[in-house]
């Protein structure tokens, strides 16, 4: 980088008053400014850094803690990345939960989902965490801001009165925005439902590229209702089809009374990932770069998402 400093001719004032060339003193200074500003270049770097988080588990599930940088591999588009940064530390996330208020979960399905909740927000996550909640049904609906500490939020979908058809994708691409406003750099969705979509006008392929765009985990949990209940049968393939390149995972469950155990494994997860960070050697250009990391150890298994947007910084 080459920078240029302005020059000037040095003169002298003869038979001008005091007050004449303080005035001219002064205008010449703010000239100098003037000029060392406009042809001082504004210094950009192209030069970042891609944070990856990751979930490490075995092939039982379990999940594994107590490795270190060593234990991983990163590459990006096949090409194996030095690991730059590394922390096996928790760290806060910020948390939204999107929950399903469609005419199936009338009756105690509604009542275990918002028990489940209550206790996800109330007992496991940290107070350093946020939190924003929201419905849906055939629209999405009941957004509450992004809060602090998590367990603000105990009752907050308290007064949920399920009604209507099952918008999952317009729910999804309606609150994927409101984690690009999230101040912590973790982040994570949970959209939970009992059925398939039937209402949306975004399709899943519409949705699936929302969340991609994000740097987020998405996890869904899915009521496969067996007990005869009005509903259109979940569609596991769809909402994995969503959570997969995320680095999140679709968990389906028999009945809402199993939703406490599955939003604890989710907390327990959020407990215990890693952070890992290498520089990529090629500029951002604004194309997909694949992600892959991978455990040296032969019988652990990551999760992480996919890949990113090489977008540009702003000029």
């Amino acid at each position: 980088m080459q920078v240029e400093a302005p020059g000037g001719n040095r003169g002298h004032a003869r038979g001008v008053g005091l007050g004449t060339l303080s005035m001219v003193g002064v205008a010449l200074c703010v000239a100098a400014v003037t000029l060392v500003a406009a042809q001082t270049p504004r210094f950009r770097s192209n030069v970042t850094t891609v944070t990856v988080t990751v979930s490490v588990a075995d092939a039982n599930g379990r999940l594994i803690t107590g490795l270190t940088k060593d234990d991983f591999e990163i590459f990006e588009d096949g090409v194996a990345q030095p690991v730059t940064q590394f922390s096996d530390a928790r760290v806060p996330v910020s948390l939204g939960v999107v929950m399903d208020e469609s005419d199936s979960m009338r009756g105690q399905a509604i009542l275990d989902a918002c028990a489940a909740f209550d206790r996800f927000v109330g007992e496991l996550l940290e107070p350093e965490d946020e939190v924003f909640a929201a419905t849906f049904n055939h629209r999405p609906k009941s957004m509450t801001a992004w809060r602090r500490p998590p367990s603000s939020l105990v009752h907050a979908l308290s007064k949920a009165q399920p009604t209507g058809g099952t918008a999952i994708y317009d729910a999804l691409v309606e609150f994927a925005p409101m984690l690009e406003r999230r101040t912590n750099g973790r982040g994570a969705l949970l959209v939970i439902s009992d059925g398939a979509d039937t209402a949306s006008d975004r399709t899943l392929q519409q949705a699936r590229e929302v969340m991609r765009r994000t740097d987020a985990f998405v996890y869904a949990i899915a009521i496969d209702a067996p007990d005869g209940r009005t509903s259109t049968r979940v569609n596991p393939d769809a909402l994995r089809d969503l959570t997969g390149p995320t680095g999140g995972y679709t968990e389906v469950v028999r009945s809402a009374a199993d939703l406490g155990p599955a939003t604890e494994r989710i907390a327990d997860e959020l407990n215990k990932q890693y952070t890992l960070g290498y520089t990529p050697a090629r500029a951002a250009d604004g194309t997909w770069r694949a992600i892959r990391v991978r455990p040296k150890h032969r019988e652990h298994f990551a999760r992480s998402r996919r890949g990113y947007f090489a977008d540009p910084l702003d000029r």
